[in-house]
């Protein structure tokens, strides 16, 4: 496949993060939900178009190693004199609940993604978490429907932009959100009935994040909610969850691409996998889990996770 087609097209921020945890702190280093994404798909193999925008003090170095892993950056705009998005966070100690400590938009202040024209056949498309008018106008900008357009949101949409949150999400295959938007996106408490209320919006598909406690697809069949659970893989370190969620994306999207197909089972598949290679991206600070993971590593927890929810079923009583 050439450079000028990737086979996913991502649409999210290219950033610096400044990362406490209780086991160290990290300054200015290079974050972002494109970011986690791009180097997720690249350990599968998979290609990447990332649109986003930097500024000019965003490291050649950090785009030359992004493009040599196979991310195309010809959607990367960097406005002339601009300072690149920054996110500070310190997290609590059980490295689920995080204060922001400093939000700097700079650059993503002005920021409207543009689809290279080579790019908008591509066949998946993942929208990053940004503004629902954003993702929107990217779909607009695709010359035909992709087979599949996976989009991530969180609470802060639902709050301020909830109907044109809920009109691009009636225009996308798979809908990624944490059990707790779940509920306040459906107005459910239950997530198998919040399952149903949002599927009803639109979507084929729909992820629900429980962090450390794993994931669930969903899907709607004959009229029954099916659904399929995938646990987190126990760590021995949890150094830095942050881009946890976006390295699962782009996991789930990436396996997605290479297996060419959009059924009920390589989405399950790809739960398992973006789970496998969100785990590296816990283990270190920022992209360092994650950049380095070589193919074996992954197959090797891929089948941790298999070994982990093997069992044999056993009549009761016998």
């Amino acid at each position: 496949m050439s450079w000028n087609s990737p086979s996913v097209v991502v649409v999210g921020t290219v950033a610096f993060d400044s990362i406490k945890t209780p086991f160290g702190e990290r300054h200015r280093i290079v974050g972002g939900a494109g970011t986690y994404i791009g180097w997720s798909t690249s350990r599968l193999g998979v290609q990447s178009g990332l649109v986003s925008v930097i500024g000019e003090d965003f490291p050649q170095a950090e785009l030359d190693s992004m493009k040599e892993a196979g991310m195309g950056l010809e959607g990367v705009a960097c406005p002339e004199g601009g300072k690149s998005f920054y996110w500070s966070g310190s997290y609590h100690m059980d490295m689920n609940g995080r204060d922001t400590l400093a939000t700097e938009l700079n650059v993503l202040a002005d920021f409207k993604p543009v689809i290279p024209e080579a790019w908008r056949k591509s066949r998946y498309v993942m929208l990053g978490n940004i503004d629902p008018t954003l993702q929107a106008s990217v779909l607009d900008q695709m010359d035909e429907r992709p087979e599949l357009v996976v989009l991530d949101t969180m609470n802060f949409w639902m709050d301020i932009a909830i109907e044109p949150l809920k009109a691009v999400i009636a225009r996308v295959d798979v809908l990624t959100i944490n059990d707790e938007e779940a509920r306040q996106l459906s107005g459910e408490r239950s997530l198998i009935k919040a399952a149903r209320s949002i599927l009803n919006m639109g979507p084929r598909y729909l992820v629900i994040k429980k962090g450390e406690h794993g994931a669930f697809l969903f899907h709607v069949a004959d009229g029954q909610v099916q659904y399929f659970f995938c646990p987190a893989l126990p760590l021995e370190d949890v150094v830095d969850p942050t881009g946890a969620g976006d390295t699962f994306a782009g996991g789930f999207i990436g396996h997605i691409a290479r297996r060419g197909s959009t059924d009920f089972e390589t989405l399950k598949q790809g739960v398992v996998v973006g789970s496998a290679l969100a785990s590296f991206t816990c283990e270190e600070f920022g992209t360092d889990g994650i950049r380095s993971v070589s193919t074996g590593e992954l197959e090797d927890r891929i089948d941790a996770f298999r070994r982990m929810t093997d069992w044999k079923p056993q009549l009761v009583g016998a």
